[in-house]
């Protein structure tokens, strides 16, 4: 046998030993692996404690390389917190209300749906029309729940949340007034009472802008009135201008806005 085939045999021999002892290894390897594997699922199984810090370990890991790679914290929750409800899930009738409010008031129609269920649901515990309810929030704010008089009526229905203290307490406090279904649930509250003690939605509208006792309201239930009857008809299937003829002069004896503000926060103070 010449030197080179014994060379030959010599490191085919050496070759086998190596794969053989590399795949004993690799086996091993996997066999440790999955021990440790089964050894962390039973841990964080018995331990729930240990599994709620992995958790949140990795869930803080994983926020960090987000936040690296995009700029912005990740908030997978943030949609949850959103005031918004699909128009197309609405009822026929609240859906025809929500886009038409949407496009006059160049509000988005997510977040006015959900303020139209809240009205629809708010209006059906307390006797009260879901249209007239959203008509008062047309003209007290636009919508837009931040909104705030000079004389502190604040948020979607101007609620004079300084009056109104107590109304807010099962909501966390005063600064829940900002919240847009709380205002809108505390404000129909207030239109409620007035409306009764009133005897006449008119009256009740008088008396929610705090001209009750006044020769004049400034026009204002006049516009709640006419913003109501339109979205009767929307609500009714009917097609209904965005633009309105302009309205009659008011009399010749009026309220300046902050006045009537005023007099609302003197009817409303408690005594």
């Amino acid at each position: 046998m010449t030197a080179l085939a014994t060379l030959g045999r010599t490191l085919h021999r050496a070759s086998s030993a190596l794969t053989r002892a590399f795949f004993q290894v690799t086996h091993n390897s996997f066999a440790l692996l999955g021990l440790a594997v089964a050894f962390s699922v039973i841990t964080l199984v018995a331990r729930p404690d240990l599994r709620q810090i992995g958790e949140s370990q990795l869930s803080n890991w994983l926020q960090i390389r987000q936040t690296e790679s995009t700029g912005l914290r990740s908030e997978v929750d943030a949609v949850d917190r959103a005031t918004v409800a699909d128009p197309k899930d609405l009822p026929k009738q609240q859906a025809a209300v929500a886009y038409w409010l949407s496009k006059k008031y160049h509000i988005a129609p997510e977040p006015l749906s959900a303020l139209v269920i809240e009205a629809y649901e708010a209006g059906a515990r307390v006797k009260l029309d879901p249209t007239l309810i959203l008509a008062v929030m047309a003209i007290e704010s636009g919508f837009n729940p931040f909104a705030q008089s000079p004389v502190g009526a604040q948020g979607l229905m101007q609620v004079m949340t300084k009056v109104h203290t107590d109304k807010f307490e099962n909501f966390g406090g005063k600064l829940a007034t900002f919240d847009p279904l709380t205002n809108l649930r505390v404000g129909v509250k207030v239109l409620q009472d007035c409306v009764a003690q009133a005897g006449s939605v008119e009256g009740g509208l008088r008396s929610y802008v705090g001209a009750a006792n006044s020769e004049t309201d400034d026009g204002y239930s006049s516009k709640v009135l006419a913003e109501y009857g339109r979205l009767r008809q929307v609500a009714a299937g009917r097609s209904v201008p965005l633009t309105a003829p302009a309205p009659a002069a008011p009399a010749a004896v009026t309220v300046a806005p902050v006045a009537a503000e005023e007099a609302k926060v003197a009817m409303l103070t408690p005594r």
